[in-house]
């Protein structure tokens, strides 16, 4: 059972320089995500270059992870398919191989009527046991999910949370007012974590998480403890990388940022390509810049978390 709160990361996939999966440095970044906290593992999200990966890779995705964590945290794989049969398919198939949850974007490439965007969700949910989270980030993907539409959700039990990436954080409110403990609320913009935490989020699907674990969950953890002031310092240092996150290269500058914290490459696969010239140096001097002033962190993981 999924314990939707916390700190998630939509982890990268690590690739080799011929392009293969790159085990041995995904197992060395879930490791680091372990040890700093984190309370679950997301798989296949943009962060993890789903639309590049084969059934087959996302199958030894998933094995590999649940090999790694044991049961300490779930492991959740993203489905983000261009038709309802096939992310019934996904779905489906993800819980065969031992998926603990399921992250869920409305239908890719076709602007799907509310209608149809409800009727895409029920049908995936119907169609499996595990638990979902909604993905609602009409920035990027260009549907809203509305209050309206997850009044109709309400309906499928396992439909369970919400990445909210709509970047106006009152709706977290909004939410909450609506459903209160109904749906779990996440924030899925880096650069509105900490304020999403303060006014009710439940917790952050975070994306330099995968680079910085340690302090992602630092400022979770403060926040949750009533600890405002000790998480600001934090999230102050944090800014500068978290605006990396908002970006059509996320994928790139993330990887670098992770090569910086020694549990990553810059490994892409095309048609994304490494960062160069004049934009790679300035993501490179961002990074530079925040790990000459890395600050100490507090024993997050001993504070009393208050609900």
């Amino acid at each position: 059972m999924v314990q939707w709160e916390g700190v998630m990361p939509a982890v990268t996939t690590k690739f080799t320089a011929d392009d293969q999966l790159d085990l041995v440095m995904f197992e060395k970044n879930i490791r680091a995500q372990l040890e700093a906290g984190v309370h679950g593992i997301i798989l296949g999200g943009t962060l993890g270059e789903a639309s590049t990966l084969t059934r087959e890779e996302k199958e030894v995705l998933i094995k590999t992870s649940l090999s790694i964590v044991e049961g300490q945290v779930p492991v959740i794989i993203n489905i983000a398919e261009q038709s309802t049969s096939d992310a019934i398919a996904v779905a489906q198939h993800a819980e065969a191989v031992g998926a603990e949850g399921l992250m869920l974007l409305p239908p890719m490439r076709y602007k799907a009527t509310d209608f149809e965007t409800v009727t895409y969700f029920k049908a995936i949910a119907n169609s499996t046991s595990l638990p979902i989270m909604i993905y609602n980030n009409p920035v990027d993907y260009k549907i809203e999910v509305t209050l309206e539409m997850f009044d109709a959700l309400t309906e499928c039990e396992n439909i369970q949370a919400i990445k909210e990436s709509t970047r106006d954080i009152t709706n977290i409110i909004r939410l909450k007012n609506r459903f209160g403990d109904r749906f779990k609320v996440f924030t899925g913009v880096d650069t509105l974590g900490l304020e999403s935490l303060v006014i009710g989020a439940d917790g952050w699907v975070a994306g330099l998480v995968c680079a910085y674990p340690a302090e992602t969950v630092a400022i979770y953890e403060l926040v949750k403890a009533g600890k405002i002031e000790e998480a600001m310092k934090i999230y102050s240092w944090f800014i500068p990388l978290l605006e990396l996150d908002i970006s059509p290269q996320l994928v790139q500058n993330i990887k670098l940022a992770e090569v910086a914290t020694g549990i990553g490459t810059e490994h892409v696969r095309a048609p994304r390509l490494p960062l160069h010239g004049a934009e790679r140096a300035r993501v490179i001097g961002v990074i530079d810049k925040a790990m000459q002033n890395r600050p100490t962190l507090p024993d997050y993981k001993n504070l009393r978390t208050i609900a």
